[in-house]
């Protein structure tokens, strides 16, 4: 008996035009997997990096400008009886609606490695049964049930669950690692909006005139435990 190739060209080479036909969704499923993660992870990397600059002084980066922007216009809206905390409230929620906006581009094709992760297997599985079914049609026509008989069917079946858990390990633990790098982004991104809506009312100049002459001791009263808590 001629030993069976059990390097994965010549398992999609052995395999029937439906097994062959599973294997290449799934290869072209995990190459998209991996370029899903690699998009994600230099997404976030690259954002987590602006973010981080941003709050330590730098200047903003072309990615946070749309955020800042958001928070300038609301800051020069004027609304006739306003108060200091309002304007920070508004300033506040208008640049958080742009950080999330942001934060949704960014992630880009995430939720797609969830479908890849949860779906793959059953791909792979529909593979799998193919191959037993070709194995028990080949006993039936033979006429005989040596190894020699269910071997191709066996090996077409074992081939498409390995290419389905080669497309979905990589997606489900790439959806949950940067899935969670997300959710610190947006924790240090929702910080960052606090900041900048308090720098913002903190300069008259950027303010509508009839609140500007209340900011100063507001903020300077909002800003003490801060400062009390830091001093050693």
């Amino acid at each position: 008996m001629q030993g069976v190739d059990l390097s994965p060209i010549g398992l999609f080479l052995g395999a029937s035009v439906v097994g062959q036909a599973v294997m290449a969704v799934l290869f072209l499923a995990s190459l998209w997997c991996w370029v899903l993660i690699i998009e994600g992870a230099v997404s976030v990397l690259r954002l987590r990096r602006a973010v981080r600059q941003a709050r330590a002084g730098a200047a903003l980066t072309k990615s946070l400008s749309a955020v800042a922007a958001a928070g300038d216009e609301e800051a020069r809206r004027r609304i006739p009886g306003e108060t200091v905390g309002e304007v920070r409230s508004r300033i506040s929620d208008g640049m958080a609606r742009a950080a999330r906006e942001l934060l949704t581009r960014s992630e880009g094709g995430l939720p797609n490695l969830a479908v890849i992760a949860s779906v793959a297997p059953f791909v792979g599985l529909f593979g799998t049964v193919w191959g037993i079914m070709s194995s028990f049609a080949a006993i039936g026509q033979a006429q005989d049930t040596s190894l020699a008989t269910v071997a191709p069917g066996i090996a077409e079946s074992l081939a498409a669950t390995a290419y389905g858990l080669a497309a979905a390990i990589p997606a489900s633990i790439g959806y949950n690692r940067i899935g969670a790098a997300y959710a610190r982004l947006g924790q240090e991104m929702a910080s960052f909006v606090e900041e900048r809506a308090l720098a913002l009312i903190a300069r008259p100049a950027q303010i509508a005139p009839q609140i500007a002459p209340q900011v100063m001791p507001e903020v300077a009263r909002e800003d003490a435990p801060r400062r009390r808590a830091e001093t050693p």
